[in-house]
């Protein structure tokens, strides 16, 4: 036996905005004896992470070349553009890409949005990661539009964050090697996917609890039902309480004679 057999583990990396607490904790509960270590990658890198083996499975963002990874997609997310409370978007519940074409929308090198041209005015250079596009609005220098998750993951007491109804939506999907899909990632998939400890698909099952034999009935194997307390066996049911009363009176019973 060898020492990753010996000794087997588990790499999940994640995006930001993933929040793996979920599973990670089901994990634990029906693997103990395999930890699993997290690594956060950045959107951009996840894929080379997982091409070169650095993680057996992650969570990222769409599209997936499927060429040599498989994916499971997930979830999709809503798109908020992140402003100052005074800002007038502030006011409203939520904008569509027209409202903002006056506004200078920033645009992050590490954007995870499919744009085929973004909204509003350009900024003079794009910020280099979502964090400095956020300190940037919060500077006033302009907007940013981000899957809420992200805006939640930066969030800032001046700002808040509005739904952009027709911006593209990002989709976050579990990816893994397809030459690398191992028994560790399949239970992952199945705790992913919501499989039970028990599922007929699930490789990690618990030993199912042996039920105690059942009673047999009295009457079973031919035994002749006793007759119920209180009754006799050969009694006749249409007698009912006539033979108490002619218990009490000697036995006699019909009409008395006339005497002549």
């Amino acid at each position: 036996m060898t020492g990753s057999e010996a000794s087997p583990s588990f790499r999940l990396a994640y995006v930001p905005g993933v929040t793996p607490t979920k599973w990670v904790r089901i994990w634990n509960e029906r693997l103990p004896d395999v930890p699993l270590t997290l690594l956060q990658v950045s959107a951009a890198e996840a894929f080379g992470v997982l091409r070169d083996g650095g993680a057996d499975a992650g969570f990222v963002r769409l599209p997936v070349d499927r060429t040599d990874l498989s994916a499971i997609p997930l979830y999709t997310e809503t798109t908020v553009v992140v402003v100052p409370k005074d800002h007038v978007v502030a006011a409203v519940d939520e904008v569509t890409t027209e409202d903002l074409a006056d506004e200078v929308v920033l645009h992050p090198l590490d954007d995870t949005l499919d744009w085929e041209r973004p909204p509003g005015e350009p900024a003079f250079e794009r910020p280099a990661t979502t964090a400095d596009a956020v300190e940037l609005v919060a500077a006033g220098i302009g907007l940013l539009v981000v899957p809420q998750s992200l805006a939640r993951l930066h969030h800032r007491k001046d700002l808040t964050y509005r739904p952009v109804t027709d911006a593209p939506e990002s989709r976050v999907a579990l990816s893994w090697p397809q030459d690398a899909t191992t028994d560790l990632v399949e239970d992952f998939i199945g705790i992913v996917r919501g499989r039970t400890v028990n599922s007929s698909r699930g490789r990690t099952k618990a030993p199912e609890e042996k039920q105690p034999p059942k009673a047999k009935r009295p009457d079973a194997g031919g035994t002749r039902r006793q007759p119920a307390a209180g009754r006799s066996g050969g009694r006749n049911p249409r007698s009912g309480s006539g033979g108490a009363r002619n218990a009490k009176s000697g036995g006699k019973a019909g009409k008395p004679r006339r005497r002549s």
